[in-house]
């Protein structure tokens, strides 16, 4: 309990945070609200409406394209982004020699701007870019590839029931006996290249346009646009290494004796992760997800850099929508910007609200 004097102390220290939050949070959201509901458009007196502007941006196409791709990205990133993140802590936490380079490498992605990496994305996937020669590369060397992975399957295959049937316990993914099927299959492909057996194949390049209008489609409906799937790629690239972090910070706090209970119950490795690890790191587990669908729900940049290098509805996003209806030419519906943010901010007060109510109440 504070004692006299100690709570006006503590308003004091408090009161910067509290005036920001007030300013920019409580009041901004408030003149959001009444927005809403006038017929504003930056150059005039606004003048209530009703909910007119709600029902103008519900019927709104690009606010629907725009809702569907926020909804597809927000699932999709968030759950590769969760996952990775679990599967990288949990590799990133042995102790092994030079782990501490090994996690600053990892996180490097997360220190680069956001602007930069989409740069370096787009430049990737452009029509002559690294993605589409990396593929005709694969294509040209496609008889070298298929030599290399059918004679690495046989080495090691050969080399496992040759050790079983001397009466070692040798398993299929064994580390020490792949190294040596990969040098023999390296070997293999090697001569009979240089004999000419194997050539590299003359194929056209490949010629895909990412940032156009191509869609993953289901039934009919288009469900995830092309370049869309690449700033997913992007996102959860960036994103892994800083989720990362949390769920190592959850791995340190789990007590080693459930690891060596489960090792003395002849535990595997999948399964202490799905049965040890997993569950202890629910509280890590929600609040990741929680920050991933909000973070998600709430992409700009990479949509704004990319700009009109991909049609609009292919990428467009509700944060995106309420940028571009806020600062349009003219007379700009800031109206119905306030409106879609509104709805915006709706949809994620719901979704984390079913999270904690279904997925993990139990966990906080």
């Amino acid at each position: 309990m504070l004692k006299k004097g100690q709570t006006s102390a503590a308003y004091l220290f408090l009161a910067p945070f509290l005036i920001t939050i007030g300013i920019f949070f409580f009041y901004a959201f408030a003149r959001a609200i009444y927005y809403s509901l006038t017929d504003f458009n930056l150059f005039n007196t606004p003048r209530l409406i009703g909910i007119k502007p709600y029902a103008d941006v519900l019927a709104d196409p690009l606010f629907q394209r725009a809702l569907a791709n926020s909804l597809v990205f927000a699932v999709i990133t968030t759950t590769l982004q969760t996952v990775g993140a679990l599967l990288m802590a949990v590799a990133l936490n042995n102790k092994i020699r030079g782990m501490a380079f090994f996690r600053s490498a990892w996180y490097m992605p997360s220190i680069t701007s956001s602007v930069v990496i989409t740069l370096i994305f787009l430049w990737l996937f452009q029509r002559r870019g690294v993605a589409n020669y990396a593929i005709t590369q694969w294509q040209a060397f496609l008889p070298y590839t298929l030599t290399l992975i059918g004679v690495l399957i046989a080495a090691q295959v050969a080399q496992v029931l040759w050790e079983r049937s001397r009466g070692l316990p040798a398993g299929w993914f064994d580390p020490a006996l792949a190294v040596v099927s990969l040098l023999i299959a390296v070997a293999v492909t090697a001569i009979l290249g240089w004999t000419g057996v194997l050539s590299v194949r003359d194929v056209a390049p490949y010629d895909f346009q990412y940032f156009s209008d191509r869609w993953i489609s289901l039934g009919g409906v288009q469900i995830l646009s092309i370049p869309m799937l690449v700033i997913i790629i992007q996102n959860t690239f960036t994103t892994i290494p800083t989720l990362m972090l949390f769920f190592l910070a959850g791995l340190q706090n789990i007590p080693g004796a459930l690891y060596e209970a489960a090792d003395i119950d002849g535990a595997t490795s999948a399964q202490k992760l799905l049965n040890v690890t997993v569950p202890m790191l629910r509280p890590v587990t929600f609040y990741v997800i929680t920050v991933g669908l909000i973070g998600t729900m709430k992409m700009f940049d990479q949509v704004a850099v990319i700009g009109s290098a991909a049609p609009q509805s292919t990428l467009i996003t509700l944060a995106y929508y309420v940028y571009t209806n806020t600062f349009k030419a003219g007379a700009a519906p800031v109206n119905m910007a306030a409106a879609a943010a509104i709805v915006l901010a709706a949809i994620i007060l719901v979704m984390v609200f079913l999270q904690r109510r279904f997925i993990s109440s139990d966990a906080v």
